[in-house]
C-alpha cells in the first residue's frame, strides 16, 4: 500500500504538462494591415448617378492623407478631403491638388511645391479611389441615356471683366444646376493671381454660388472672378 502511493503521485505529475500545453483557442492576430479603398456607394438623381468613393488612407510622415471622390459617370466631378496633415503647407496645397484634379480628370497631377509628401500621399488615395470605381456602372449610365445627360450639362462663359491687374473671365460648366466645374478664359498674368486662381474655383466647387471669399493678396484679381462667374450664373436663368 505505501508503494502505491509513489505510483499516483508520478501519474498525477505526468499529466500536469499535458494540462498546462493544452492548445489555446484564442485566434486574434494583431497584425496591421493597410487600409483598402473604400466600396462606391451609388446615388441618382434626375436620372444621373453619382458615386463617390473613398481612396486608400495614406500613411505619410506629416499625417494621414486620404481622399473621397464623387463621380458624374466617367467624370470626376468633385474632391473633398477626409483626412490631411494640419500644416500650413498642406492646407494651401489642397485647393490646387483639387483643382488640378478636376482639370485632369485623373491623378496625373504635379506635386504642390513645399507640399512633395501631402501631394504624393493625395495622388495615391485619389488613384486608389479611381481605381476602385467600377467601370462597368459608368459605362452602363452613360449609354443609357446619351441625350438626357448632355441636355443636363451647360457650359456658359461669363462676362470679360477688366481690372487694374488685367481681364478676368470665368467658363462655368453646369450639371442641372449644380456647378460641376469652373474654367479661366482670361486673367492677369501675375504670380499672386496664379496662386489664387485654384483658392477661388475650389471655394466655388464648395459654395455652389458666387459667395465666396477673396484671396489674400489677391484682391483685385478676386473681385473680378466673382462678378465673371456671377454674371455666368446669371446667364445660365
Amino acid at each position: 500500500m505505501k508503494r502505491a502511493i509513489p505510483v499516483l503521485v508520478l501519474t498525477v505529475a505526468g499529466l500536469i504538462p499535458v494540462w498546462r500545453y493544452a492548445p489555446s483557442t484564442d485566434t486574434s492576430s494583431t497584425t496591421e494591415v493597410a487600409e483598402p479603398a473604400s466600396k462606391p456607394s451609388t446615388s441618382a438623381s434626375g436620372g444621373t448617378s453619382n458615386q463617390v468613393v473613398a481612396g486608400s488612407t495614406i500613411k505619410t510622415e506629416k499625417g494621414p492623407v486620404q481622399v473621397e471622390v464623387t463621380f458624374d459617370g466617367d467624370k470626376i466631378s468633385s474632391v473633398r478631403m477626409l483626412q490631411q496633415p494640419n500644416h500650413p503647407q498642406t492646407k494651401a496645397a489642397v485647393p490646387k491638388l483639387i483643382a488640378e484634379t478636376l482639370t485632369a480628370q485623373s491623378a496625373d497631377v504635379d506635386a504642390v511645391s513645399g507640399a512633395t509628401i501631402t501631394s504624393e500621399g493625395y495622388v495615391e488615395s485619389l488613384q486608389a479611389a479611381i481605381d476602385a470605381k467600377p467601370a462597368s456602372s459608368s459605362s452602363s449610365s452613360s449609354s443609357s441615356s446619351p441625350s438626357a445627360s448632355a441636355a443636363a450639362s451647360q457650359v456658359v462663359a461669363g462676362s470679360a471683366v477688366g481690372t487694374e491687374k488685367g481681364t478676368v473671365q470665368v467658363e462655368v460648366t453646369f450639371e442641372g444646376d449644380k456647378i460641376d466645374a469652373v474654367r479661366m478664359l482670361q486673367q492677369p498674368n501675375h504670380p499672386q493671381t496664379k496662386a489664387a486662381v485654384p483658392k477661388l474655383i475650389a471655394e466655388t466647387l464648395e459654395a455652389q454660388s458666387s459667395d465666396i471669399d477673396a484671396v489674400s493678396g489677391a484682391t483685385i484679381t478676386s473681385d473680378g472672378y466673382v462678378e465673371s462667374l456671377q454674371a455666368a450664373i446669371d446667364t445660365k436663368g
